[in-house]
């Protein structure tokens, strides 16, 4: 293929696999709703799964978004310095996007702020958000898409502790958050927390936490520690899903964290909802891929 041939290419594949992670979930999300449906015991907790369950059929069957909110669109990027679209691929991901919108289709979800319109394709100022991650030597592309909903990850939380709060802060941090905002998503909910070193560093953490895969842990053994007490204590709360009430709140709780300075701990909380629309995609210099997220999707 010609450069201006793989640009198009890989445009094309961006645009369907958002469409895709807008309409099926990822494989590990379906699996641990089913796990927390088998566990619930009150019959409302077990009609609300069904209509969980009915609603990704329905998408799937009926070609549509799974839910009406398709977000804004953001993509963490990990990308080699000798992948052969790098200078291309932020404009790229742009008009995938458009294409998405248009194709799948998505909710109009871009308003240019301050001149307070919509731009119609999901395209606008600083949208859809890019993060770059840059890997030297390499020639892979690495891509995690996700719809960040106007109920879930929009509205997240951070916040500098002073040292003398310690961890102690850190969890009635957390825990203040999701009795307050939790609800504003739809439980059960994937918690992402971010501990660094200012608000920043713990609020781009926290996102980042969202694109692990549900049931991985943080390497450091205390921190892998803390995200089980998080979770207990957050189901302990009895949201249950969509906060109707029941004994599971959350499919887990995943922390991301940097070293930081001695006299602050930064820490943020990002929840994506029970709709956990993320998707992971590797593509290599010659634009095959693999796709880590949803198994049978051919693009």
């Amino acid at each position: 293929m010609t450069h201006e041939e793989m640009v198009t290419r890989m445009t094309e594949m961006i645009a369907k696999f958002v469409g895709h992670t807008g309409k099926k979930l990822p494989d590990d999300v379906i699996a641990k709703l089913s796990e927390l449906r088998e566990k619930e015991d009150s019959p409302m907790a077990k009609v609300i799964y069904d209509t969980m369950f009915r609603n990704q059929e329905l998408a799937v069957k009926l070609n549509r978004p799974s839910c009406q909110d398709t977000g804004v669109l953001q993509f963490w990027v990990k990308c080699g310095t000798q992948f052969p679209l790098i200078d291309d691929l932020e404009a790229l991901l742009k008009e995938a996007v458009v294409k998405a919108t248009f194709e799948t289709p998505l909710r109009h979800n871009s308003v240019e702020t301050f001149d307070e319109y919509n731009t119609g394709k999901n395209v606008g100022k600083g949208t859809p958000t890019v993060f770059w991650d840059i890997v030297p030597h390499s020639d892979k592309c690495e891509i995690y898409t996700y719809m960040a909903g106007g109920g879930c990850t929009l509205p997240g939380n951070a916040t500098v502790l002073m040292p003398g709060e310690g961890y102690e802060g850190v969890t009635k941090f957390v825990l203040d958050r999701m009795t307050s905002y939790g609800l504003n998503a739809c439980p059960p909910l994937l918690v992402g927390v971010g501990v660094a070193t200012s608000v920043e560093t713990a609020a781009l953490l926290s996102k980042k936490a969202l694109m692990r895969p549900i049931g991985s842990h943080n390497p450091n053994e205390r921190a892998a520690k803390m995200e089980k007490l998080l979770e207990d204590g957050i189901n302990a709360i009895g949201l249950g899903p969509q906060g109707m009430g029941g004994n599971y709140s959350v499919m887990g709780v995943n922390i991301e964290n940097t070293a930081r300075h001695p006299s602050a701990i930064g820490v943020a909380v990002n929840v994506g909802c029970w709709s956990h629309r993320r998707g992971h995609i590797i593509f290599d210099k010659d634009l095959n891929y693999e796709i880590t997220t949803h198994s049978g999707v051919e693009l």
